[in-house]
């Protein structure tokens, strides 16, 4: 028998102090005389990484106990119905009107339409062929069909194509009525839209065995919360709760309701299967879309004439991306004279040693619209990853301030910003944020796992109040 060749020694070293191929040392650990320089501070190559902050901004926390939220805002007080047909001739001095409208609440007494006899309306051909001024003679009971007659010698203006049709619109301007007659008939119900919300249960979890936590390594870091110093294996812990609080407000953002028939309700097992309401989903389908990014003084003007039929909110903040604060940047410096001739907008003392400022905070144009760039909407692992034409979102127009709406719980009228966050609590358990340790390390007594567990748990939902003073940028 004999000893194998292989495996061999690893070095042979040499008498003296000559680099040989075979005393070469390539595998630098500890117990080598021969150590790399490190460094023992954290380098932060992508900056503050955290993108909550946006409803901290605008919004407001408050509790609830409930797991349904609910509340009511106010409609319309003036009536206008836009899908009106008729069947009258031309010139015609009567004319029955029949309202085809869906979902138009308000209706008078006895489930007639909300105009009522004696009341002056003005009636608008949608085809903009013209229009009428009439009072109203006749309401049918339990139809929705009323009778006019016009107050013009030439009668109806335009010949209706049928009382399924859309012919007309009509809205009330007021009433008038021959001395000593009775009141006005039938009365109107407020028109209030109901409006809820349910939260969700957002969950997280960091886990370090025993056995890591008896080999102490250190790590110097700078937080994004601001702290710094050195961290042990609870460096990873502190990252979990940082990615935690940013999915308590990015799930407030994007969360959408299980619709019927999904496989979210299917799905079965421990997790969720209702959804909730987030801010984008409400938005989209109660608020005001704007199809691509304004970049134009025209742009604004359209969605200025959609603010004048909604809550003509005097204040407003638009969150944009990057390419839309750009955007908004160029079209304000266009309305500069001096601007084709040179940069003269944003600091127009310039001097050679000053920094040009290319970039506008806000300005006003009916109303005062502020800019704010919104980190979430630019970070790549984020929203700032979509491709345009995929539902990407350039920006959000928020009204600044609050509403007064009717809160169940309290049983009356209440001032609430129109982005606030409701989170489950009450005397014995505050679900806002919780946070425990479970296990049988690190201190932790709860288990026989060998490992401690650091918890995270919060029940929430966003309440987005007014939602049609809303405007939503996206593809």
């Amino acid at each position: 028998m004999s000893v194998q060749a292989t495996p061999g020694f690893d070095l042979q070293p040499s008498a003296q102090r000559v680099p040989l191929s075979t005393n070469y040392i390539t595998n630098f650990d500890f117990l080598n005389q021969y150590l790399p320089d490190t460094y023992e501070k954290e380098f932060e190559r992508y900056g503050n990484r955290t993108i909550s902050s946006f409803l901290r901004m605008v919004g407001a926390e408050m509790p609830s106990n409930s797991d349904l939220i609910k509340w009511a805002e106010q409609g319309r007080l003036h009536i206008k119905y836009t899908k009106v047909g008729t069947g009258a001739a031309a010139a015609a001095d009567t004319a029955t009107f029949t309202i085809n409208d869906t979902g138009v609440p308000a209706f008078a007494t006895g489930n007639r339409p909300a105009v009522r006899v004696g009341q002056t309306v003005m009636v608008i051909q949608n085809d903009g062929s013209g229009s009428n001024k009439a009072i109203v003679t006749g309401v049918a009971a339990g139809a929705d069909t009323f009778d006019v007659a016009f107050y013009e010698a030439g009668g109806l203006v335009t010949a209706g194509t049928g009382a399924g049709n859309s012919d007309v619109s009509v809205f009330i301007y007021g009433s008038e009525f021959k001395k000593g007659t009775n009141g006005m008939e039938g009365s109107l119900e407020a028109d209030d839209f109901i409006f809820e919300n349910s939260p969700i249960i957002i969950k997280d979890k960091y886990s370090v065995s025993g056995s890591d936590m008896a080999q102490i390594g250190w790590v110097e870091v700078t937080t994004e919360n601001g702290a710094s110093g050195y961290l042990w294996y609870l460096k990873s812990e502190h990252e979990t709760r940082l990615r935690f609080d940013d999915y308590l407000e990015t799930a407030m953002i994007e969360a959408v309701p299980a619709e019927a028939g999904s496989g979210a309700i299917a799905a079965g097992g421990d997790v969720g299967d209702k959804g909730s309401e987030g801010i984008f989903y409400v938005v989209e389908n109660r608020g005001n879309v704007f199809a691509g990014a304004p970049d134009s003084l025209a742009d604004f003007d359209s969605i200025i004439s959609r603010l004048d039929k909604q809550g003509a909110i005097e204040e407003n903040v638009i969150f944009v991306d990057r390419q839309l604060g750009f955007d908004i940047d160029d079209m304000l410096a266009a309305q500069n004279s001096y601007g084709a001739g040179g940069t003269s907008y944003g600091l127009f003392d310039n001097d050679k040693d000053m920094a040009l400022n290319l970039g506008f905070t806000g300005f006003r144009r009916g109303y005062d619209f502020y800019k704010s760039d919104w980190k979430y909407l630019n970070d790549p692992t984020m929203r700032g990853g979509i491709p345009a034409g995929s539902g990407k979102v350039h920006g959000l127009l928020v009204p600044a301030g609050s509403t007064s709406v009717y809160d169940q719980i309290l049983g009356k009228n209440a001032k609430r910003p129109f982005l606030h966050v409701r989170y489950r609590a009450s005397e014995t358990e505050d679900r806002r944020y919780k946070t425990w340790i479970t296990g049988s390390a690190g201190g932790a007594k709860t288990s026989d796992l060998d490992a401690m567990e650091v918890n995270f748990l919060s029940e929430r939902a966003v309440c987005t109040l007014g939602a049609n003073n809303f405007f939503i940028f996206e593809d």
